[in-house]
């Protein structure tokens, strides 16, 4: 079963830190760019940060530039996102998503990317005090 899941998300306090993980079963992550997205309640779900399948051009959204950073270990299958200086407006279930194409944006999208395929059904991250 071709399949992406995700973990590491939980509570923590503003300006903590979280590391997301994003592994594939049944596939090999090599030749796919990885997108995370996130979706808080009552919003749209939104693109956050991209890697290309080499592992060169990233993407971030402009809400978390500076504080996110996204890295992949295609020999542990697997993509990260580290997330620091957490703020309340991170709280949302966040999923990573693979493409076949490229981290580039669609126009007029919450940063969704061209050739899309597999999704993971995602991991809770809530940042309260």
């Amino acid at each position: 079963q071709l399949q992406l899941v995700e973990s590491g998300g939980g509570l923590v306090q503003p300006g903590g830190s979280l590391r997301l993980s994003c592994a594939a079963s049944g596939f090999t992550l090599d030749y796919y760019a990885i997108g995370w997205f996130r979706q808080a309640p009552g919003k749209e779900r939104e693109g956050v940060s991209c890697i290309s399948s080499s592992g060169g051009p990233t993407n971030y959204a402009d809400s978390v530039k500076g504080r996110f950073t996204i890295s992949r270990d295609n020999a542990k299958n697997t993509v990260y996102l580290q997330m620091n200086s957490l703020k309340p407006e991170d709280t949302a279930v966040y999923s990573c998503a693979s493409s076949h194409h490229s981290c580039t944006v669609v126009p007029g999208t919450k940063g969704y990317y061209y050739g899309m395929d597999y999704w993971g059904k995602g991991t809770l991250v809530t940042v309260s005090s």
